[in-house]
């Protein structure tokens, strides 16, 4: 009983960091339907400028706010530059080809800066040490990325459901140039989503550090856990992200923990089931 309490809280840990990642991507895709395969890159990148900043200032809670904004605004010059004329479904062969780019490219840069050597990153002070959770002593970091990764999702259903902006940004995905025509800059709208989707992989990247370490190809494995989390739970929905995230942190938390040379297959043939049940996905629309 204690090992399955200490693995079920080990996966909740696992999908909100999926959560957070998944839920950028997700963003990206369904507000703005651009495929971007640059996001675990986008990932490996803060968490090894949070790595750096750490390292410099001694200041996690530094790192934590400064790596995401450095990262979104890399986000922004990228729309600006490559992506913008690149908007619309019949782009999306271009779309991957270009932030598959991308990702090879930030792979080499991060190589090159920063190595290819495994490193750590320790937790901030006020979160180190362990509490006890149903007379377990469970690390106290762990805990409060579920409580982070649940407020997040909270934070960013409203934003998106229940905020002018959220409304504009539904809008210009359904509908470009009518939310255009009544004066309002849809391009900047999307550079907004844009930056905002690579911040969340960047915060990602920093607070999944002291669980995940750091190393070079850290950016494909965690793109493809994301990619099958937006899969499963729904192309482009909030929703389904959270969905998804618990549903494949949990497969592989219990894959690794139960039947390690499975792992990876496990948390396909969850894939498989599911899209089998449901093609949409767990939240995704019919018909979609």
């Amino acid at each position: 009983m204690e090992t399955f309490i200490i693995q079920f809280l080990n996966g909740l840990v696992f999908s909100m960091l999926l959560f957070v990642m998944a839920a950028g991507l997700s963003l990206i895709f369904g507000q703005m339907n651009v495929i971007n395969l640059s996001h675990g890159a986008f990932y490996l990148l803060g968490g090894y400028i949070g790595l750096s900043m750490v390292r410099q200032f001694e200041n996690f809670w530094l790192s934590l706010f400064l790596a995401p904004l450095l990262v979104a605004g890399l986000g922004l010059l990228i729309e600006y530059f490559l992506l913008r004329r690149m908007y619309g479904a019949h782009r999306h062969l271009d779309q991957v080809l270009l932030t598959f780019g991308l990702a090879l490219i930030a792979a080499d840069l991060i190589r090159w800066n920063w190595g290819a050597y495994v490193e750590s990153v320790d937790p901030p002070p006020q979160l180190a040490g362990q509490v006890a959770v149903f007379d377990i002593q469970f690390p106290l970091y762990r805990l409060s990325l579920i409580g982070f990764g649940l407020l997040l999702a909270l934070a960013l259903w409203l934003l998106i459901g229940r905020t002018r902006l959220g409304a504009i940004i539904r809008a210009g995905v359904s509908d470009a140039q009518m939310v255009s025509g009544l004066g309002i800059n849809i391009q900047l709208v999307f550079a907004g989503v844009f930056a905002l989707g690579t911040a969340l992989a960047a915060l990602a990247g920093v607070i999944g550090a002291p669980v995940l370490n750091l190393y070079p190809g850290l950016d494909f494995e965690i793109l493809i856990l994301t990619l099958v989390v937006v899969v499963v739970g729904g192309l482009g929905t909030l929703k389904g992200a959270f969905l998804g995230s618990l549903l494949i942190g949990m497969a592989d938390t219990f894959g690794k923990a139960l039947w390690p040379q499975f792992a990876l297959f496990f948390i396909f043939a969850v894939m498989a089931v599911i899209l089998l049940i449901r093609p949409s996905g767990l939240a995704g629309l019919k018909g979609t």
